[in-house]
């Protein structure tokens, strides 16, 4: 074989070898800030927190979002309860004397 053809033949292996193992250089993903918006996040906010290591009715965490600078209606915050409590959602809830609670699912 000729110098050229060789020459050829390497570049074509080093392009497949680009190609299917990637680049040689890993890029690590940036961590991003969570970013806590609407009911939802301020919930998770109280996760992150550890406020639900007890069990807490709605009023409850309506008054904490409240210190976390988060308005919201007793409603509101209801059903963004009512939605992280879903199957294998992070919450969990319980009906104790007739109030329904919620708790950190483990």
């Amino acid at each position: 074989m000729d110098e050229k053809t060789t020459k050829n033949i390497l570049t074509r292996l080093n392009l497949l070898e680009k190609a299917v193992f990637g680049s040689g250089k890993k890029k690590t993903a940036e961590k991003k800030q969570k970013e806590f918006s609407g009911p939802k996040g301020g919930i998770l906010l109280l996760i992150s927190k550890g406020f639900f290591n007890k069990r807490r009715a709605a009023p409850e965490v309506r008054d904490e979002l409240e210190k976390n600078n988060y308005d919201y209606r007793i409603q509101v915050v209801q059903t963004a309860l009512n939605r992280l409590t879903k199957n294998k959602g992070l919450l969990t809830a319980l009906t104790v004397g007739g109030k329904k609670l919620y708790v950190k699912r483990k």
